[in-house]
């Protein structure tokens, strides 16, 4: 099963390998943040343009009589880009217009990387489950769109007894 540390690796590195994002050491485009930190406003000196932010995720599990359990992991990413001026429609529908065209490569990307066998994070990616929504804030002036999406996997469901200490009545 993979850890959310893997999540993480998996976006920074799509932000190294597109190359409208280009993040690197010193040219700073992926983040972890959580959505109340992007709409409160970045104060970072360190940031680039357009960047790519991944929230962490929440979970629950689908039971079906305790077979089959089922973990739902519900994360978010986030493409954002700086506008000059939050009154300028313009602008902002521009950025949005780009930001969608970067979207819409990463979930291509996605798509490809959820059947190789070296990107097993993504196997469970359900294109289905992908809602994008625009954002604007005003006080970072900020334009984005944030894709939020399920990763949906077996959970196990027996005992691992290499983790438990015996019981007495064992």
């Amino acid at each position: 099963m993979t850890k959310f540390s893997d999540l993480v690796t998996y976006f920074e590195n799509i932000s190294r390998l597109h190359k409208s994002i280009a993040h690197s050491e010193s040219q700073k485009h992926f983040f972890r943040f959580e959505i109340d930190e992007v709409l409160s406003g970045l104060n970072r000196t360190d940031s680039e343009y357009p960047m790519l932010i991944l929230e962490g995720y929440h979970y629950d599990f689908t039971d079906n009589g305790s077979d089959n359990i089922l973990k739902n992991r519900r994360g978010a990413f986030i493409l954002l880009q700086k506008i000059t001026d939050i009154t300028n429609h313009d602008e902002i529908h521009q950025a949005w217009d780009d930001l969608e065209q970067i979207g819409d490569h990463i979930l291509a990307r996605i798509k490809t990387d959820k059947y190789n066998q070296f990107t097993p994070v993504v196997r469970d990616f359900q294109f289905s489950s992908v809602d994008a929504r625009t954002i604007l804030n005003e006080i970072g002036n900020d334009a984005g769109i944030r894709y939020s999406f399920t990763l949906t996997s077996p959970a196990p469901a027996d005992v691992d007894q290499s983790r438990w200490y015996s019981t007495e009545s064992e």
